[in-house]
């Protein structure tokens, strides 16, 4: 346990923003992550949300980085990186990439919570291991994976738990069912010719964000969001700057002393935030009324399990309004220690929380994202 059990809570106080902020200003990007700076470095799926601020970093820091990706970027490619279309699924296509590079970043991946399962398997499980393969026969030393906490969301609450915490046995969705055998490979493969590590970002959110914030957003403001369970749940988040530079952090460690080599990493803010606080917090903010009507767990569990049924049995591509793993996210406890993330690889939150929903809301406005009055 790192003591954040102590620091739970929804209120940041001046002085530990102030003490953020400096960290963030003193930062020297290009002298903190000095190996990362001299590789050629790929970026799979890099024109995500996650991937493609990992790509901006890298960029910051001086690295030659290509990003493998389904599409074409231009504002990746104007900022100076290289960009190959191509599918994760296509084995050659991936060991061409990796050609010549010092260091992978894995982030690619299929991460909605519902669809086909061959498909998740395919891209998530099969595409890691299409990558996997890719740097053992290029010799790539190094190979950072994008990861999840749902690896270990067994349906019950996680409060504080660390890396030891097991595997989920009974995944209730097809992105977690693939992202465990994926994290098991990557994390199995490391050795003395390659070394891997996994990130477990939670909940990452910041500007770039088209997906959790402002369709959280829309179904509130369309009246179709009630608090799941008593409400009472803490949860980690993850700001988008913190995420990337978990994952900077890790690629540094395993081109150097390597001692986060064959880890998994839990990666959040400064502590974990009342779910549903948080979340009218931020409505309030955005002009939104809160979310008010409540809906006991095992009603949204059931009624979740009934439109899985219904949306399968239709073939419908639609994500249910609500889903049985969907159900227990909204009303379950779970926020992670990251005193391994700490001790190994100096990880610390750059922006907090109060910090980065000013950014958010910036970015939001400016992009339009509000929902309509």
């Amino acid at each position: 346990m790192d003591g954040r059990a102590a620091r739970t809570g929804q209120g940041f106080d001046r002085q530990g923003r102030d003490q953020v902020h400096r960290q963030e200003m003193d930062m020297d990007w290009q002298t903190s992550f000095p190996a990362l700076a001299r590789e050629n470095i790929l970026v799979t799926g890099g024109g995500g949300f996650i991937g493609a601020a990992l790509v901006r970093a890298l960029l910051r820091i001086g690295a030659k980085v290509t990003v493998l990706g389904r599409h074409a970027y231009p504002e990746l490619a104007a900022l100076g990186a290289s960009c190959l279309q191509a599918d994760i699924r296509d084995a050659a296509a991936v060991q061409k990439a990796a050609g010549g590079v010092g260091c992978v970043f894995h982030v690619a991946a299929r991460a909605s919570i519902w669809g086909p399962r061959a498909e998740y398997m395919a891209i998530n499980l099969q595409g890691s291991r299409n990558v996997l393969a890719a740097c053992r026969r290029e010799g790539v030393p190094v190979l950072v994976h994008t990861s999840t906490p749902s690896v270990v969301f067994d349906r019950k609450d996680l409060a504080g738990v660390d890396e030891e915490q097991a595997y989920a046995t009974q995944p209730l969705c097809s992105y977690a069912a693939s992202k465990i055998p994926a994290e098991q490979a990557v994390l199995a493969a490391n050795g003395a010719s390659l070394k891997t590590a996994a990130i477990r970002p939670h909940l990452v959110w910041g500007p770039g964000d088209r997906n959790l914030i402002p369709r959280l957003a829309a179904r509130a403001r369309a009246g179709k969001l009630a608090v799941v369970g008593r409400g009472s749940n803490m949860v980690d988040i993850t700001y988008i700057d913190n995420a990337v530079y978990a994952h900077l952090l890790a690629g540094q460690n395993l081109l150097t002393s390597a001692t986060a080599a064959g880890q998994a990493f839990f990666i959040g803010q400064e502590k974990p935030v009342n779910l549903w606080q948080w979340i009218n917090a931020l409505l309030f903010r955005l002009g939104i009324p809160q979310v008010r009507r409540r809906v006991p767990l095992p009603l949204a569990y059931g009624v979740g399990a009934v439109l899985e049924l219904a949306h399968t049995l239709a073939k419908s591509p639609q994500e249910p309004g609500m889903t049985r793993f969907l159900a227990l996210q909204l009303a379950r406890s779970h926020w992670f220690s990251h005193a391994r993330a700490e001790r190994l690889l100096g990880y610390r939150p750059l922006v907090d929380t109060a910090t980065g929903v000013e950014r958010l809301l910036a970015w939001m406005s400016g992009e339009d994202l509000v929902p309509p009055r």
